[in-house]
């Protein structure tokens, strides 16, 4: 089941004396964090905070409603934030990371089971699936096009046609 708040960034810091916040976004980009109006401080969306943000670097600088002095921003580091999956609209196969961790990855041409996607590595060019068998070994598939030929993550499952040299120790 998908989870409604994702956690997309930790309170790093503050900013200034004014009771800005500094953000290090685990989103995509510092730019996509700040499209979000309003965050959250807990899993469940209980408690949320009204915000204007700016991208700084590969940072994210967080002006917070009623949060006015430095004492006060202060008590916020070390905070996990959340953003509303309810609140965006990604394009189409594109996919949050917290979704494809734990989905099946089979075989498109024959079923057979590989493992199950235990973290999704960020490399520049494209990204690269880590998934882990029953047994706890590991092995690295690039995310395209010639390898993953669906991703389901409704029903939890990804395809693949492996390049040789992923799950064997051919040359």
């Amino acid at each position: 089941m998908k989870k409604r708040f994702l956690d997309s960034g930790k309170i790093v810091g503050t900013h200034g004396i004014k009771g800005e916040l500094r953000i290090d976004p685990w989103c995509d980009s510092p730019e996509f964090l700040c499209c979000f109006k309003k965050l959250y401080l807990d899993e469940q969306g209980r408690e949320s905070i009204k915000v204007k943000s700016r991208p700084h670097k590969n940072i994210v600088l967080c002006k917070v409603d009623g949060i006015d002095t430095i004492e006060q921003a202060d008590k916020m580091r070390g905070k996990t934030i959340y953003i509303d999956r309810e609140e965006i609209v990604l394009d189409e196969g594109v996919n949050f990371v917290q979704d494809l961790l734990g989905l099946e990855v089979k075989d498109a041409d024959n079923a057979t089971v590989y493992g199950k996607i235990t973290d999704v590595l960020r490399t520049g060019a494209n990204d690269v699936y880590e998934i882990t068998d029953d047994n706890g070994k590991k092995y690295l598939a690039p995310v395209i096009d010639e390898v993953i030929t669906e991703t389901n993550v409704d029903d939890g499952y990804v395809l693949i046609r492996p390049m040789k040299g992923i799950f064997d120790d051919e040359d």
